[in-house]
């Protein structure tokens, strides 16, 4: 399943795929998901999609401000 909502894809990350969401994990995918002409990105891109590829950039963005905010 593609998670579809921020609450999804969050849940997703930290509970299912154990990554914690800490500033540089969520810094170093936001420079790599930007950068449209980076490998992993165009990878990322044909096996998901450009709607996805945006929607986790949107949620790393989120979570970068959750972080910031101390959420």
């Amino acid at each position: 399943m593609i998670p579809a909502t921020f609450e999804e894809w969050k849940n997703c990350i930290v509970n299912d795929c154990k990554i914690k969401l800490t500033p540089s994990f969520v810094a170093s995918r936001l420079k790599v998901y930007k950068a449209k002409n980076h490998p992993e990105t165009k990878a990322f891109e044909s096996l998901y999609g450009e709607q996805h590829l945006n929607n986790v950039i949107y949620f790393l963005e989120r979570s970068a401000k959750e972080i910031a905010q101390g959420n």
